[in-house]
């Protein structure tokens, strides 16, 4: 058969023409569509500028921030919600696909659309978490003997946070563990330690040494523990490289400590 349009041939979804195509997956669309439209917020971007947006959904499919496994919102169909969140010096929102998969591959797009709302954008996110960015950054950057390699809640959680206000064009998390060698020797000596209180009472100790030369400067070592307070000795959390100097300024602060002060503990 020529001009075949091939979405899943072992279940014998090969069709002829995007009519055809189209029709046939016409129930699950207007399914979608009915819950979108429910939920969409007035405020929301409007469907005028809908097209302006389309180019994200490339960028979705090939690079998800998150991809849920939704088993339950057709009958008979796993569909796949992919999400994304875009931002540029004018403007951030989200952008959602609701797509069929064949061979962990989206082969149909159901419904996608752009959105500021991010309680819309969280009806999404439903069923099995099949794909996370972030953890998978996590993943990457756990050092062996920390807490964040173990998936400690407050390692991971403060390490999402930091990914987040790190520049794009810092070290990338893959090129964390090169850098390991760094951390026994920013603990032991250290030039700044910044002790300072979370919101859940917790007190958080950075260690902080310059490690900048000619072939790279700025370069900084940060190591994030947790403090006992009874025997006043710390715990590790994680550890990083940067040589973004905003992103080292965001962890001095609080009470500015001397090394000499603080008594070490290697693991926790």
């Amino acid at each position: 058969m020529k001009n075949r349009i091939v979405i899943d041939e072992n279940r014998g979804l090969v069709f002829t023409s995007e009519d055809e195509l189209y029709n046939h997956f016409l129930p699950q669309i207007q399914t979608l569509e009915k819950e979108y439209f429910a939920h969409r917020s007035k405020e929301d971007v409007p469907e005028s500028e809908f097209e302006k947006y389309e180019d994200l959904l490339g960028n979705l499919l090939d690079d998800p921030d998150e991809v849920w496994e939704d088993a339950q919102s057709i009958h008979g169909f796993k569909v796949h919600n992919y999400v994304g969140h875009f931002s540029s010096e004018t403007e951030s929102l989200f952008y959602v696909a609701m797509v069929y998969m064949t061979n962990d591959t989206p082969s149909f797009v159901y419904l996608h659309f752009p959105s500021t709302d991010a309680s819309l954008v969280d009806r999404y996110r439903r069923g099995r978490l099949v794909y996370d960015r972030v953890q998978k950054e996590v993943e990457r950057g756990a050092v062996e003997g920390d807490a964040l390699s173990e998936g400690d809640d407050l390692a991971v959680g403060l390490y999402k946070a930091m990914l987040k206000l790190r520049s794009a064009r810092d070290i990338a998390e893959d090129e964390f563990k090169t850098y390991e060698s760094c951390r026994e020797s920013t603990i032991e000596e250290p030039d700044e330690i910044w002790r300072s209180h979370d919101l859940n009472g917790n007190i958080l100790v950075t260690f902080i040494r310059d490690f900048s030369d000619e072939e790279m400067p700025d370069l900084h070592y940060l190591v994030v523990t947790i403090e006992d307070t009874p025997s006043s000795s710390h715990a590790l959390l994680f550890s990083f490289p940067t040589k973004d100097k905003n992103l080292v300024d965001r962890y001095r602060h609080g009470e500015n400590l001397q090394a000499e002060e603080v008594v070490q503990e290697a693991s926790h």
